[in-house]
């Protein structure tokens, strides 16, 4: 019943994370704390090990999902790298900093991170993309899978600092960094939505690889349940890959919305009984 549960949540958490850009961590990550917390169905659950399981898991997922999203040429590279620099320390130390986590206090702060993250999707196609940060010589085409030239661009220090904060939590939360890159990408950097959701994922791939790097050197990963996660979480992820291809992602999107304000909530009140 156990391993049915975990493959269960590997599998939606990647078809979730890559349809949207999201990475899955933001599932995995209660999950394991509820099952294993919670319902004691798990043994050797901490915070910590929720986060670095979940960490090593997202590696999985992001490779998947970049090996998918390239075919289509829907991850842009050059300006990926930019991100990479700052997203692999940003999680390094966030993996660290999550040692400050008690039960309680990782319920309370994961909490509003969900909240965040719900109301990002809800307003993001209400805010107006800005050209602040458009500037003719950081401009430049990238070609998508269907022959379409996008042209658009950004200072490097800029990517590099935000990817930074969005390493930062992915390593604190162990949810890959895409929950808060992408809207970037699309509102900030001018990015067409889905070359911003395929770069996301290469993104996650980097900075859950970094996060999981400062997760295994503290001893916060459970090899086991990584191990049932991750051949379901891999398949996941090249299904999300697919959906988004074929079909509009709004309606996930508008539930993903709600289900994430709802276990948000669920966690900020479990933290604080």
């Amino acid at each position: 019943m156990i391993t049915l549960f975990l493959l269960l949540t590997g599998l939606i958490a990647a078809v979730v994370g890559s349809l949207v850009g999201l990475g899955g961590g933001i599932i995995i990550v209660p999950m394991l704390i509820f099952l294993g917390i919670e319902l004691n169905m798990l043994e050797g659950i901490t915070p910590q090990t929720a986060i670095g399981t979940s960490s090593m898991v997202l590696v999985f997922i992001g490779l998947s999902s970049i090996i998918s999203y390239n075919r289509s040429k829907q991850v842009d590279i050059k300006n990926g790298m930019y991100f990479i620099i700052g997203a692999i320390p940003g999680a390094f130390l966030g993996s660290y900093t999550s040692g400050l986590f008690t039960i309680d206090s990782m319920r309370i702060y994961f909490g509003l991170f969900i909240i965040l993250v719900s109301f990002i999707l809800i307003f993001r196609d209400k805010i107006k993309p800005s050209r602040m940060f458009q500037n003719e010589k950081y401009i430049k085409p990238h070609t998508d899978g269907k022959g379409e030239v996008h042209y658009y661009g950004f200072p490097p220090y800029i990517g590099i600092a935000g990817s930074f904060i969005a390493g930062f939590t992915s390593g604190l939360f162990g949810v890959g960094g895409g929950a808060l890159m992408t809207p970037m990408m699309i509102l900030l950097f001018l990015m067409p939505p889905s070359i911003a959701v395929g770069t996301s994922m290469f993104i996650v791939f980097f900075s859950s690889l970094g996060g999981a790097m400062g997760h295994m050197f503290q001893g916060n990963i459970n090899y086991l349940y990584a191990a049932v996660l991750i051949p379901a979480a891999y398949i996941g992820a090249k299904i999300g890959v697919r959906i988004n291809r074929k079909f509009s992602s709004d309606a996930i999107v508008t539930a993903l919305r709600v289900v994430l304000l709802l276990l948000g909530l669920y966690m900020i009140v479990q933290g604080f009984s």
